[in-house]
């Protein structure tokens, strides 16, 4: 699966704004919507997971922090 990108976030938004479509199919959207978010936070926190210090530090996280965030189930922003 892809990540989430602007594009995605975009065009689910715009799709479940419209109050045309059938209630299942809004549903849908939501769900596929947040299918992508949370495959998206998995993927980053799995990344986030294998970067080493050096880098930690250049993007202004300590590893105390790095741990915290990758402790966190996928569905916690």
């Amino acid at each position: 699966m892809a990540p989430l990108t602007p594009t995605h976030s975009t065009a689910l938004t715009q799709l479940s704004a419209r109050s045309t479509l059938p209630f299942v199919s809004q549903v849908a959207i939501k769900v596929a919507y947040l299918a992508l978010l949370w495959t998206q936070r998995s993927r980053t926190r799995n990344s986030l997971r294998t970067l080493p210090d050096s880098v930690l530090r250049d993007i202004g996280l300590t590893p105390h922090e790095t741990r915290a965030e990758c402790r966190k189930w996928f569905w916690r922003p």
